[in-house]
């Protein structure tokens, strides 16, 4: 579950909280507090995070990144996706987000306690920072909703996800259906 706490949070007095487990995160200033994910949610985590990465590596695009990783856009909006996606600096990884400052993609991955704050606040704000995608992937419908900048309503993809960071590659296929079979499954 995720709990507001005090208001006018910062990335600062965030990171200055203790290593207890829990998820901080700053949105717009208030401070989101939530509890480890659970295995399941992991699982799938672990399944998107391989296949983005793979795909990132082989078109030398970049390199995909899961939780705990902070993103920090501003000093009152500390975010940790589940998985996200960032170029390469200078043909080398990043080793932290003030070398990239942008995403290819954002994903989070449903879980009961971050859905609201998943679908509403944080797809705002990733939005408003010019994320190019974000996904919000729900693990028991089998489906992931597509948002890009200036949709009203998300694409629902439960078969083939086709994503195009950029048009000097080959788009991602992603198969929905597989992905979750994998970390599902077997």
């Amino acid at each position: 579950m995720v709990m507001p706490m005090a208001a006018e949070w910062t990335a600062e007095r965030a990171r200055a909280l203790p290593d207890d487990g829990k998820r901080y995160e700053v949105l717009d200033g208030v401070l989101a507090v939530t509890p480890a994910p659970g295995w399941k949610h992991q699982h799938v985590v672990f399944a998107l995070a391989r296949q983005l990465d793979a795909y990132l590596r082989v078109n030398r695009l970049g390199r995909a990144i899961m939780a705990p990783a902070d993103v920090e856009f501003s000093p009152t909006r500390l975010l940790e996706p589940d998985v996200f996606a960032i170029r390469d600096v200078l043909g080398r990884p990043a080793m932290d987000f003030g070398e990239v400052r942008h995403l290819l993609l954002a994903a989070e991955v449903l879980s009961p306690g971050t859905a609201r704050h998943d679908r509403i606040t944080k797809r705002r704000i990733y939005i408003e920072e010019g994320v190019g995608e974000y996904w919000i992937v729900d693990a028991d419908a089998r489906t992931i909703e597509r948002w890009r900048p200036g949709q009203d309503r998300p694409e629902m993809i439960d078969a083939t996800l086709r994503w195009e960071p950029a048009p000097s590659v080959p788009p991602l296929d992603l198969d929905v259906e597989a992905l979750f079979a994998e970390a599902l499954d077997t």
